[in-house]
């Protein structure tokens, strides 16, 4: 009977589960926070591929056939 009870009350006092859950929620928010960020960052420098694209557009130089380069910005192509 006293082993029975000395496992009962190791296993009330481990903290073990506990501690992983904690770092379990840590980790997920931290990778949360990552994947924001990843995907501001990408917004942004969309953004000002974009804007490049639009100040760009037929000013480049002159090419064979004599026409300025276009720029297509949704499409991200260019020629």
């Amino acid at each position: 009977m006293t082993k029975l009870m000395s496992i009962i009350t190791q296993f009330r006092d481990d903290e073990n589960g506990a501690a992983m859950v904690e770092y379990s929620i840590l980790i997920g928010i931290i990778a949360g926070a990552a994947i924001l960020a990843i995907v501001a960052i990408g917004g942004w420098v969309s953004g000002r591929f974009t804007g490049l694209c639009g100040i760009l557009n037929g000013k480049g130089a002159t090419g064979t056939a004599g026409t300025f380069g276009k720029c297509d910005a949704t499409g991200g192509t260019g020629s």
